[in-house]
């Protein structure tokens, strides 16, 4: 077995231990993408300083498609671009993600109100509820898909993929760039695309329904990547990962969404919304999971070869905790003018945490879940040592 301990890696492809093609599929999930950021950072100190990053797919959706594509663009030095991603989700604010401000949202309240009394006569509906283009802003000084590019011609990294979803077409649609001839695919409302990826992927990967305005992209619109996902691991086996690191930003199991709710009394537009979020951005990956799981114990019992499926290993890492109280101990720091709109919705009430969650882009919320990140991945820092596959890991980290 190779050891990663010897120095820097100038080609990833020549040092990495022949245990398959590993992968990494990060969730969305809006704010809540700083817990995987935590995860990323445990497992970053777990590798030797100068290691390249261990994953040779990695697939994002959403915000964690945005995470992806640094981490992807960092893939010579796994190190420093976790680094960079902390240093950005530390300190983030609302107003670096959509505009906040009272004049902002005062004018979409205006134009929104104007559109529903006059029937769009007057005022077309608006094409969202807030104004995203701050994000991008942010996404071009950070994200260097150039960078990508050459980590894939370098061998540090096989293939890249942005999920979106094409409105019109009704499909889940795997934007990705790969160093095999990777043919594109299209099954079950799912297709794969070779693209010359950029700024546009990401913005359509992470445009929320409602929230952010799809985004055009040769005569098609796009929107959030976890909408018509049904399949979230399906891009990364596709583009040939044997096993998958997922980080997901759901609890497996929680009692916390309904806390605060009164009996006698129906669920707020915020606490609805909050469940749709929760639903479109995790219920899909979950499901996934449970399938390959399946897929696995068919493939043992009949043995391989019979089944035409490949078994695909699995290491998921979820939160420990619920985000909702968490959320709602930093809720005094959005904006005022945007926490009236959420008092408005229902989400500032108890049970209004889900929603909550998702849009406090504020760095005292966001630092917290980086820890909570961290510490569950160093809780199963045994399993990432054998699923990366580099008994060195070990002589690093507790030597």
């Amino acid at each position: 077995m190779t050891n990663l301990n010897d120095g820097a890696l100038p080609s990833a492809a020549a040092t990495r231990p022949d245990t398959g093609r590993l992968g990494l599929v990060l969730s969305g999930g809006g704010a809540r993408g700083a817990y995987q950021v935590g995860v990323l950072k445990a497992l970053a100190e777990l590798l030797p300083r100068d290691s390249a990053v261990p994953f040779q797919v990695i697939c994002g959706t959403s915000a964690g498609a945005i995470t992806a594509a640094v981490v992807a663009a960092h893939a010579a030095q796994f190190r420093a671009g976790v680094i960079n991603l902390e240093r950005v989700w530390r300190n983030f604010h609302v107003d670096q993600v959509f505009r906040a401000d009272t004049q902002s949202m005062l004018r979409s309240g205006v134009h929104w109100a104007l559109a529903v009394l006059t029937g769009g006569w007057l005022l077309p509906p608006p094409r969202s509820l807030f104004d995203n283009t701050p994000l991008r802003e942010l996404l071009e000084r950070h994200v260097n898909f150039a960078r990508i590019q050459e980590a894939i011609e370098h061998g540090h990294l096989e293939a890249f993929a942005i999920n979106a979803s094409a409105y019109r077409r009704a499909e889940s649609v795997a934007f990705y760039s790969s160093a095999q001839e990777q043919a594109p695919w299209l099954e079950s409302w799912r297709r794969g695309e070779r693209a010359e990826l950029g700024l546009d992927h990401l913005m359509a990967s992470s445009a929320v329904p409602f929230l952010f305005p799809p985004v055009n992209m040769a005569g098609e619109y796009y929107g959030d990547g976890a909408m018509r996902q049904n399949a979230p691991l399906s891009p990364a086996i596709r583009l040939g990962a044997d096993r998958l690191l997922v980080i997901g930003v759901r609890p497996e199991a929680t009692s916390c969404h309904n806390a605060g709710a009164r009996e006698g009394h129906g669920p707020t537009f915020g606490q609805i919304f909050g469940f749709m979020l929760d639903t479109l951005f995790m219920d899909g990956l979950h499901s996934d999971v449970e399938r390959l799981k399946r897929d696995n114990q068919l493939i043992a019992c009949a043995g391989p070869g019979t089944t035409g499926r490949r078994h695909i290993e699995t290491l998921m890492i979820s939160p420990r905790e619920d985000f909702g109280p968490i959320a709602a101990r930093h809720a005094a720091e959005m904006p005022r003018s945007l926490r009236v709109l959420l008092r408005t919705m229902g989400a500032a009430n108890p049970g209004g945490g889900p929603l909550l969650s998702y849009l406090l882009f504020e760095g005292g919320y966001t630092r917290e879940l980086i820890a909570l990140g961290y510490a569950d991945a160093m809780r199963s820092r045994d399993e990432l040592y054998a699923f990366v596959g580099s008994e060195s890991c070990r002589a690093t980290t507790l030597g």
